[in-house]
Protein backbone atom coordinates (compact mmCIF):
# COMPACT_ATOMS: atom_id res chain seq x y z
CA UNK A 1 0.00 0.00 0.00
CA UNK A 2 1.06 3.12 -1.14
CA UNK A 3 1.68 6.27 1.68
CA UNK A 4 -0.57 9.06 1.15
CA UNK A 5 1.09 11.90 -0.85
CA UNK A 6 2.42 14.80 1.55
CA UNK A 7 -0.35 17.71 2.18
CA UNK A 8 0.20 21.17 1.12
CA UNK A 9 1.00 21.69 4.95
CA UNK A 10 3.73 19.09 4.92
CA UNK A 11 5.57 20.13 2.10
CA UNK A 12 5.56 23.94 3.67
CA UNK A 13 7.04 22.45 6.48
CA UNK A 14 9.34 20.37 4.90
CA UNK A 15 10.83 22.97 2.65
CA UNK A 16 10.42 26.27 3.83
CA UNK A 17 10.86 28.55 6.89
CA UNK A 18 8.28 31.01 7.90
CA UNK A 19 8.54 34.08 10.14
CA UNK A 20 8.14 35.06 13.39
CA UNK A 21 8.08 31.40 14.84
CA UNK A 22 9.90 28.61 16.08
CA UNK A 23 9.19 26.35 13.00
CA UNK A 24 8.07 22.91 14.63
CA UNK A 25 5.51 25.15 16.31
CA UNK A 26 3.85 26.52 12.62
CA UNK A 27 0.93 25.23 11.98
CA UNK A 28 -0.51 26.89 9.17
CA UNK A 29 -3.94 26.62 7.23
CA UNK A 30 -3.45 25.67 3.49
CA UNK A 31 -4.82 28.23 0.93
CA UNK A 32 -6.14 26.93 -2.08
CA UNK A 33 -8.37 29.31 -3.76
CA UNK A 34 -10.01 32.65 -2.63
CA UNK A 35 -12.78 34.74 -3.65
CA UNK A 36 -13.74 38.08 -2.07
CA UNK A 37 -13.80 37.53 2.15
CA UNK A 38 -13.36 33.85 1.80
CA UNK A 39 -10.32 31.15 1.42
CA UNK A 40 -10.62 27.51 1.13
CA UNK A 41 -8.31 24.67 2.31
CA UNK A 42 -7.24 21.47 0.74
CA UNK A 43 -9.93 19.55 2.50
CA UNK A 44 -12.24 22.39 1.08
CA UNK A 45 -13.32 24.00 4.32
CA UNK A 46 -13.99 27.52 3.56
CA UNK A 47 -12.47 30.37 6.05
CA UNK A 48 -14.20 33.65 6.50
CA UNK A 49 -10.96 35.57 5.95
CA UNK A 50 -11.56 38.65 8.96
CA UNK A 51 -8.11 39.97 8.67
CA UNK A 52 -7.81 40.52 5.40
CA UNK A 53 -4.93 38.04 5.76
CA UNK A 54 -2.39 40.60 6.61
CA UNK A 55 -5.01 43.52 6.65
CA UNK A 56 -3.90 43.74 3.24
CA UNK A 57 -6.39 42.22 1.01
CA UNK A 58 -8.76 45.16 1.31
CA UNK A 59 -10.92 44.77 -2.60
CA UNK A 60 -10.83 41.11 -1.43
CA UNK A 61 -9.64 37.74 -3.21
CA UNK A 62 -9.80 37.43 -7.07
CA UNK A 63 -11.06 40.65 -7.82
CA UNK A 64 -11.36 40.20 -12.03
CA UNK A 65 -10.69 43.56 -12.33
CA UNK A 66 -7.37 44.06 -10.91
CA UNK A 67 -6.34 40.29 -12.15
CA UNK A 68 -6.80 41.56 -15.79
CA UNK A 69 -4.98 44.51 -15.66
CA UNK A 70 -2.21 42.68 -14.85
CA UNK A 71 -2.67 39.89 -17.20
CA UNK A 72 -2.55 42.91 -19.81
CA UNK A 73 0.29 44.47 -18.36
CA UNK A 74 2.95 41.40 -18.28
CA UNK A 75 1.43 41.12 -21.97
CA UNK A 76 2.90 44.90 -22.69
CA UNK A 77 5.69 44.86 -20.27
CA UNK A 78 7.16 43.00 -17.65
CA UNK A 79 10.07 44.55 -16.45
CA UNK A 80 11.18 47.95 -16.46
CA UNK A 81 14.42 48.98 -14.52
CA UNK A 82 13.15 52.01 -12.24
CA UNK A 83 15.32 53.93 -14.75
CA UNK A 84 13.19 53.65 -17.39
CA UNK A 85 9.68 55.88 -17.54
CA UNK A 86 6.63 53.93 -17.68
CA UNK A 87 2.97 54.68 -18.23
CA UNK A 88 1.26 52.92 -15.66
CA UNK A 89 4.15 54.28 -13.42
CA UNK A 90 3.38 58.00 -14.04
CA UNK A 91 -0.04 57.00 -13.85
CA UNK A 92 -0.31 55.40 -10.19
CA UNK A 93 1.96 58.81 -9.08
CA UNK A 94 -0.71 61.00 -10.84
CA UNK A 95 -3.94 58.87 -9.45
CA UNK A 96 -2.30 59.07 -5.69
CA UNK A 97 -1.23 62.65 -5.49
CA UNK A 98 -5.13 63.09 -6.16
CA UNK A 99 -6.22 61.26 -3.23
CA UNK A 100 -2.91 61.97 -0.81
CA UNK A 101 -3.35 63.80 2.67
CA UNK A 102 -1.91 67.08 2.29
CA UNK A 103 0.29 68.67 -0.46
CA UNK A 104 1.95 65.33 -1.37
CA UNK A 105 2.38 65.06 -4.71
CA UNK A 106 5.50 62.92 -5.68
CA UNK A 107 5.95 59.56 -5.27
CA UNK A 108 9.08 56.60 -4.89
CA UNK A 109 8.17 53.27 -5.36
CA UNK A 110 9.45 50.35 -3.37
CA UNK A 111 8.44 46.86 -2.69
CA UNK A 112 6.54 46.73 0.24
CA UNK A 113 5.72 48.52 3.79
CA UNK A 114 9.46 47.36 5.57
CA UNK A 115 10.95 49.30 2.47
CA UNK A 116 8.58 52.01 2.66
CA UNK A 117 9.57 52.86 6.01
CA UNK A 118 13.42 52.43 5.56
CA UNK A 119 13.60 55.16 2.26
CA UNK A 120 11.26 57.27 4.00
CA UNK A 121 13.53 58.17 7.27
CA UNK A 122 16.45 58.00 4.41
CA UNK A 123 14.51 61.08 2.95
CA UNK A 124 13.74 62.37 6.23
CA UNK A 125 17.32 62.24 6.99
CA UNK A 126 18.84 63.48 3.84
CA UNK A 127 16.07 66.53 3.44
CA UNK A 128 16.75 67.38 6.98
CA UNK A 129 20.00 67.08 7.35
CA UNK A 130 19.23 65.61 11.05
CA UNK A 131 19.51 62.37 11.96
CA UNK A 132 17.21 61.07 14.76
CA UNK A 133 14.05 59.55 14.41
CA UNK A 134 11.31 59.69 17.06
CA UNK A 135 8.67 56.78 16.66
CA UNK A 136 6.30 54.66 19.14
CA UNK A 137 7.17 51.67 21.57
CA UNK A 138 3.58 49.97 20.88
CA UNK A 139 4.13 50.38 17.05
CA UNK A 140 5.18 47.93 14.17
CA UNK A 141 6.89 49.84 10.78
CA UNK A 142 7.96 46.84 9.18
CA UNK A 143 11.47 43.84 9.74
CA UNK A 144 14.34 45.06 7.82
CA UNK A 145 16.89 46.37 10.73
CA UNK A 146 16.23 50.24 10.28
CA UNK A 147 12.73 49.71 10.56
CA UNK A 148 12.49 47.01 12.95
CA UNK A 149 14.48 49.08 15.38
CA UNK A 150 12.20 52.11 14.81
CA UNK A 151 8.86 49.59 15.58
CA UNK A 152 8.95 49.59 18.99
CA UNK A 153 7.23 45.58 18.56
CA UNK A 154 9.48 43.32 21.03
CA UNK A 155 10.04 40.89 18.38
CA UNK A 156 12.91 43.11 17.63
CA UNK A 157 14.36 42.82 20.39
CA UNK A 158 16.50 39.40 18.95
CA UNK A 159 18.03 41.70 16.13
CA UNK A 160 19.17 44.53 18.83
CA UNK A 161 21.32 46.82 18.88
CA UNK A 162 19.57 47.64 15.82
CA UNK A 163 20.38 51.08 14.02
CA UNK A 164 21.65 53.82 16.94
CA UNK A 165 19.35 56.64 16.06
CA UNK A 166 15.94 55.82 16.85
CA UNK A 167 14.51 57.17 20.08
CA UNK A 168 10.98 55.75 21.40
CA UNK A 169 8.29 57.78 22.99
CA UNK A 170 5.24 56.35 24.89
CA UNK A 171 1.86 56.00 23.31
CA UNK A 172 -1.76 56.61 23.73
CA UNK A 173 -2.65 53.36 25.23
CA UNK A 174 -5.95 54.92 27.57
CA UNK A 175 -6.87 51.28 28.72
CA UNK A 176 -3.79 50.36 30.05
CA UNK A 177 -1.44 53.22 30.82
CA UNK A 178 -0.78 55.35 33.99
CA UNK A 179 -0.80 58.57 32.13
CA UNK A 180 -4.55 58.39 31.70
CA UNK A 181 -5.17 56.61 35.38
CA UNK A 182 -8.07 59.02 36.89
CA UNK A 183 -8.06 61.10 33.70
CA UNK A 184 -10.06 61.87 30.93
CA UNK A 185 -8.66 60.25 28.05
CA UNK A 186 -7.84 64.39 26.59
CA UNK A 187 -6.01 64.92 29.47
CA UNK A 188 -4.12 61.99 29.28
CA UNK A 189 -3.27 62.70 25.72
CA UNK A 190 -2.11 66.31 26.91
CA UNK A 191 -0.19 65.03 29.54
CA UNK A 192 1.25 62.51 27.30
CA UNK A 193 2.16 65.42 24.40
CA UNK A 194 4.17 67.32 27.69
CA UNK A 195 6.36 64.31 27.96
CA UNK A 196 7.09 63.68 24.36
CA UNK A 197 7.85 67.28 24.34
CA UNK A 198 10.24 66.90 27.12
CA UNK A 199 11.80 64.41 24.98
CA UNK A 200 12.33 66.33 22.10
CA UNK A 201 14.00 68.78 24.37
CA UNK A 202 16.45 66.07 26.11
CA UNK A 203 17.19 64.58 22.56
CA UNK A 204 18.10 68.15 21.46
CA UNK A 205 15.54 69.60 18.53
CA UNK A 206 18.58 70.17 16.14
CA UNK A 207 19.04 66.15 15.77
CA UNK A 208 15.74 65.04 15.28
CA UNK A 209 14.74 64.72 11.85
CA UNK A 210 11.58 63.16 12.04
CA UNK A 211 8.27 61.55 13.87
CA UNK A 212 7.38 58.20 12.73
CA UNK A 213 4.66 57.30 13.34
CA UNK A 214 1.17 55.45 12.19
CA UNK A 215 -1.60 56.84 10.57
CA UNK A 216 -4.26 54.54 12.65
CA UNK A 217 -2.30 52.33 15.21
CA UNK A 218 -2.10 48.81 13.44
CA UNK A 219 -0.77 45.45 14.93
CA UNK A 220 0.49 46.98 18.11
CA UNK A 221 -2.58 47.15 19.10
CA UNK A 222 -4.47 49.86 17.19
CA UNK A 223 -3.88 52.34 20.13
CA UNK A 224 -4.81 55.54 18.59
CA UNK A 225 -4.35 59.22 20.21
CA UNK A 226 -7.33 61.86 19.67
CA UNK A 227 -7.47 65.07 17.74
CA UNK A 228 -5.67 66.71 21.11
CA UNK A 229 -2.91 64.14 20.95
CA UNK A 230 -2.16 65.18 16.94
CA UNK A 231 -3.11 68.25 17.24
CA UNK A 232 0.28 68.69 19.70
CA UNK A 233 2.27 66.33 17.67
CA UNK A 234 2.09 68.75 14.93
CA UNK A 235 2.41 71.22 16.53
CA UNK A 236 5.88 69.85 18.38
CA UNK A 237 6.92 69.29 14.46
CA UNK A 238 5.79 73.04 13.43
CA UNK A 239 7.61 74.29 16.72
CA UNK A 240 11.00 72.85 16.09
CA UNK A 241 10.95 72.25 12.55
CA UNK A 242 10.50 68.37 12.93
CA UNK A 243 9.62 66.17 9.80
CA UNK A 244 6.09 64.21 10.11
CA UNK A 245 6.49 60.37 8.34
CA UNK A 246 2.79 58.72 8.60
CA UNK A 247 2.33 55.25 8.45
CA UNK A 248 0.19 53.86 6.31
CA UNK A 249 0.72 50.77 5.22
CA UNK A 250 -1.75 48.96 7.07
CA UNK A 251 -4.26 51.97 7.88
CA UNK A 252 -4.13 53.43 4.14
CA UNK A 253 -6.78 52.89 1.34
CA UNK A 254 -10.15 52.84 3.04
CA UNK A 255 -9.15 50.65 5.86
CA UNK A 256 -10.25 53.29 8.39
CA UNK A 257 -13.09 54.40 6.59
CA UNK A 258 -11.07 57.60 4.96
CA UNK A 259 -8.59 56.96 2.35
CA UNK A 260 -5.83 57.38 4.95
CA UNK A 261 -5.71 56.94 8.77
CA UNK A 262 -4.68 60.28 9.06
CA UNK A 263 -7.38 61.89 7.14
CA UNK A 264 -9.09 61.90 10.49
CA UNK A 265 -7.04 64.44 11.65
CA UNK A 266 -7.85 67.50 9.61
CA UNK A 267 -5.20 69.80 11.01
CA UNK A 268 -2.01 67.41 10.23
CA UNK A 269 0.18 67.60 7.37
CA UNK A 270 2.24 64.99 6.90
CA UNK A 271 5.21 65.77 5.44
CA UNK A 272 6.42 62.13 4.00
CA UNK A 273 4.18 59.03 3.59
CA UNK A 274 4.62 55.54 3.69
CA UNK A 275 2.28 52.97 2.02
CA UNK A 276 1.94 49.47 1.08
CA UNK A 277 -0.61 47.33 1.53
CA UNK A 278 -3.95 48.02 0.51
CA UNK A 279 -2.18 50.14 -2.71
CA UNK A 280 -2.26 46.41 -4.70
CA UNK A 281 -4.62 44.30 -1.96
CA UNK A 282 -1.77 42.44 -2.26
CA UNK A 283 -2.44 41.32 -5.81
CA UNK A 284 1.48 41.86 -6.25
CA UNK A 285 4.00 43.49 -4.28
CA UNK A 286 4.69 47.47 -4.06
CA UNK A 287 4.97 49.85 -1.44
CA UNK A 288 5.37 53.92 -2.03
CA UNK A 289 7.17 56.76 -0.11
CA UNK A 290 5.33 59.66 -0.92
CA UNK A 291 7.08 63.77 -0.17
CA UNK A 292 5.52 66.89 0.03
CA UNK A 293 6.06 69.79 -2.52
CA UNK A 294 8.88 71.21 -0.20
CA UNK A 295 10.69 67.74 -0.08
CA UNK A 296 10.29 67.51 -3.58
CA UNK A 297 12.54 70.35 -4.79
CA UNK A 298 14.79 69.57 -2.24
CA UNK A 299 15.88 66.84 -4.63
CA UNK A 300 15.72 68.46 -7.63
CA UNK A 301 18.75 69.38 -6.78
CA UNK A 302 20.26 67.12 -4.82
CA UNK A 303 20.59 63.52 -5.27
CA UNK A 304 18.36 60.81 -3.49
CA UNK A 305 20.96 58.61 -2.65
CA UNK A 306 18.79 55.17 -2.79
CA UNK A 307 17.36 52.53 -4.97
CA UNK A 308 15.87 49.31 -5.44
CA UNK A 309 16.34 47.06 -9.09
CA UNK A 310 12.54 46.28 -8.55
CA UNK A 311 11.41 49.85 -7.64
CA UNK A 312 8.43 51.28 -9.62
CA UNK A 313 8.20 47.43 -11.50
CA UNK A 314 5.23 47.58 -14.65
CA UNK A 315 2.86 44.84 -12.98
CA UNK A 316 2.54 46.69 -8.92
CA UNK A 317 1.73 49.67 -10.76
CA UNK A 318 -0.76 48.56 -13.13
CA UNK A 319 -2.41 46.39 -9.51
CA UNK A 320 -1.94 49.70 -8.05
CA UNK A 321 -3.93 51.63 -10.94
CA UNK A 322 -6.50 48.92 -10.82
CA UNK A 323 -6.82 48.66 -7.70
CA UNK A 324 -7.70 52.14 -7.26
CA UNK A 325 -9.77 52.17 -9.45
CA UNK A 326 -11.75 48.97 -7.93
CA UNK A 327 -12.32 51.69 -4.79
CA UNK A 328 -13.62 54.27 -6.13
CA UNK A 329 -15.72 52.27 -8.87
CA UNK A 330 -17.54 50.01 -6.40
CA UNK A 331 -17.27 53.19 -3.40
CA UNK A 332 -15.57 50.37 -0.96
CA UNK A 333 -14.60 54.32 1.27
CA UNK A 334 -18.07 54.40 2.41
CA UNK A 335 -18.53 50.54 2.41
CA UNK A 336 -15.73 50.88 5.40
CA UNK A 337 -17.30 53.59 6.51
CA UNK A 338 -20.80 51.88 7.07
CA UNK A 339 -19.60 48.01 7.30
CA UNK A 340 -17.25 49.42 10.56
CA UNK A 341 -20.32 50.85 12.26
CA UNK A 342 -21.86 47.82 11.85
CA UNK A 343 -18.86 46.06 13.51
CA UNK A 344 -18.32 48.20 15.92
CA UNK A 345 -22.19 47.89 17.48
CA UNK A 346 -21.94 44.26 17.39
CA UNK A 347 -18.16 44.22 19.03
CA UNK A 348 -19.85 46.70 21.78
CA UNK A 349 -22.52 43.73 22.17
CA UNK A 350 -20.28 41.18 22.56
CA UNK A 351 -18.21 43.35 25.24
CA UNK A 352 -21.48 43.66 27.10
CA UNK A 353 -22.01 40.23 26.89
CA UNK A 354 -18.64 39.04 27.54
CA UNK A 355 -16.89 39.17 31.25
CA UNK A 356 -13.57 38.35 28.70
CA UNK A 357 -13.88 40.94 26.40
CA UNK A 358 -12.58 44.19 28.03
CA UNK A 359 -12.20 46.67 25.42
CA UNK A 360 -12.67 47.21 21.80
CA UNK A 361 -10.73 49.94 19.92
CA UNK A 362 -10.94 51.16 16.27
CA UNK A 363 -12.73 52.63 13.30
CA UNK A 364 -14.21 51.87 10.27
CA UNK A 365 -12.72 47.86 9.09
CA UNK A 366 -10.00 48.06 11.24
CA UNK A 367 -10.60 47.15 15.13
CA UNK A 368 -9.42 44.86 17.86
CA UNK A 369 -11.13 43.27 21.02
CA UNK A 370 -8.65 43.18 24.05
CA UNK A 371 -9.50 40.24 26.26
CA UNK A 372 -9.22 40.56 29.96
CA UNK A 373 -9.45 37.91 32.93
CA UNK A 374 -11.17 40.17 34.92
CA UNK A 375 -12.85 43.47 34.04
CA UNK A 376 -12.35 45.46 36.77
CA UNK A 377 -8.97 44.96 37.45
CA UNK A 378 -8.27 44.94 33.93
CA UNK A 379 -6.12 41.91 34.31
CA UNK A 380 -4.56 40.45 31.48
CA UNK A 381 -5.58 37.21 29.24
CA UNK A 382 -1.96 36.71 28.33
CA UNK A 383 0.21 39.74 28.93
CA UNK A 384 2.70 41.95 27.01
CA UNK A 385 5.24 40.00 24.97
CA UNK A 386 4.16 36.80 27.01
CA UNK A 387 3.21 33.24 24.56
CA UNK A 388 -0.62 33.06 24.43
CA UNK A 389 -2.46 31.61 27.49
CA UNK A 390 -4.14 28.75 27.42
CA UNK A 391 -7.88 30.82 27.32
CA UNK A 392 -5.94 32.61 24.43
CA UNK A 393 -5.15 29.43 22.06
CA UNK A 394 -8.69 27.81 23.43
CA UNK A 395 -10.26 31.41 21.61
CA UNK A 396 -7.62 30.71 18.49
CA UNK A 397 -8.42 27.25 18.12
CA UNK A 398 -12.36 28.02 18.29
CA UNK A 399 -11.92 30.41 15.56
CA UNK A 400 -10.06 28.39 13.81
CA UNK A 401 -12.82 25.37 13.53
CA UNK A 402 -15.71 27.48 12.87
CA UNK A 403 -14.41 28.41 9.91
CA UNK A 404 -12.79 32.12 10.63
CA UNK A 405 -9.11 33.11 10.12
CA UNK A 406 -7.86 35.64 11.64
CA UNK A 407 -4.72 36.62 13.69
CA UNK A 408 -4.02 36.48 17.62
CA UNK A 409 -1.43 38.75 19.42
CA UNK A 410 -1.29 38.69 23.49
CA UNK A 411 -4.48 39.74 24.91
CA UNK A 412 -6.15 40.61 21.25
CA UNK A 413 -8.35 39.49 18.56
CA UNK A 414 -8.22 40.84 15.69
CA UNK A 415 -11.37 41.96 12.71
CA UNK A 416 -9.83 43.70 10.02
CA UNK A 417 -12.16 41.79 7.37
CA UNK A 418 -12.20 43.07 3.68
CA UNK A 419 -13.53 46.42 2.65
CA UNK A 420 -16.46 44.32 0.25
CA UNK A 421 -17.54 42.66 3.24
CA UNK A 422 -21.45 42.90 3.56
CA UNK A 423 -23.72 42.70 6.68
CA UNK A 424 -24.68 39.32 6.55
CA UNK A 425 -21.14 38.68 6.55
CA UNK A 426 -20.27 40.88 9.37
CA UNK A 427 -23.08 39.00 11.11
CA UNK A 428 -21.27 35.48 10.37
CA UNK A 429 -18.06 36.52 12.26
CA UNK A 430 -19.74 38.13 14.91
CA UNK A 431 -21.42 35.07 15.72
CA UNK A 432 -18.13 33.34 15.60
CA UNK A 433 -16.79 35.50 17.95
CA UNK A 434 -19.57 34.96 20.53
CA UNK A 435 -19.16 31.89 20.28
CA UNK A 436 -15.31 31.81 20.65
CA UNK A 437 -15.48 34.50 23.58
CA UNK A 438 -17.74 32.22 25.54
CA UNK A 439 -14.87 29.83 25.77
CA UNK A 440 -12.62 32.58 27.03
CA UNK A 441 -15.10 33.26 29.74
CA UNK A 442 -14.31 30.10 31.53
CA UNK A 443 -10.78 32.10 32.39
CA UNK A 444 -12.43 34.92 33.58
CA UNK A 445 -12.30 35.44 37.90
Amino acid sequence: MQNSPATIVERNKQFTLTSWTAQDAWNPISMVRAEGVYFWDEQNKRYLDWSSQLVNVNIGHGHSHVNKAIQDQIERISFAFPGIATEPRAKLAEMLSDIAPGNLNKTFFTLAGTDSIEHAMKIARLASGRQKIFSRYRSYHGATFGSLTAGGDPRGLANEPGVPWIVHIHDPYSYRSPLYRGRTVQEGDELLADLIEDTVLFEGPENIAAFLLEGYSGSSGILQGGEVYWNRIQQICDKYGILLIIDEVMSGFGRTGEWFGIDHYPNVKPDIVAMAKGLTSGYVPLGAVMVSDAIAEYFDEHTLWTGLTYGAHPLGCAAGIANLEVYQDENLIDNSRKMGKLLRHGLNDLVEKHPSAGDVRGVGLHHVIELVKNKETREPMSGFNQPLSEGMQKVGASLREQGLSTFLKWDWIFCTPPLVINEGQIAEGLSILDKALGIADDYCS
